[in-house]
């Protein structure tokens, strides 16, 4: 989680939402994302989708089994599709999104018995710096 909350610190330098992903296989990481919807006017430039490409790409393959996915914040329902069609095995995430976090808050995508493929879910961890990062943020925003 520490690796994707330095992609969350390279969304926050360029002007994204601080939000940073990872995806590891074994002992590696074979993905990396960062937010970069803003910058680059693609609204689905979220860090999980930008992840599960680098992984893609590296793996040389869409599908991602056995596979865990850490993210600064819980996916919203486009980025839990993204990680239910790629087969990813796991997910982490610190902050909950109650307004539309799809692993649990708002929904829960990733375990839904209507789903083709299921996502083990944990949440909270470095809950406190994952919040703190957005928080942190969206307050520079106001000012």
């Amino acid at each position: 989680m520490r690796v994707a909350l330095e992609e969350a610190d390279s969304a926050s330098v360029s002007g994204e939402i601080p939000v940073g992903a990872i995806v590891v296989s074994g002992d590696r990481i074979v993905g990396r994302g960062h937010n970069r919807s803003i910058g680059s006017s693609d609204p689905t430039g979220h860090a999980e989708v930008i992840a599960l490409r680098d992984a893609g790409t590296r793996i040389g393959n869409y599908r991602l089994p056995e596979t865990i996915m850490y993210v600064t914040l819980e996916p919203c329902p486009m980025c839990a599709g993204a990680l239910l069609h790629a087969r990813v095995g796991n997910l982490v995430f610190g902050a909950r999104d109650p307004e539309v976090g799809a692993a649990g808050s708002a929904m829960n995508l990733l375990e839904s018995p209507l789903a083709n493929h299921r996502c083990q879910v944990i949440a909270g961890i470095l809950e406190a710096d994952c919040s703190s990062r957005l928080k942190d943020f969206f307050q520079q925003r106001r000012l």
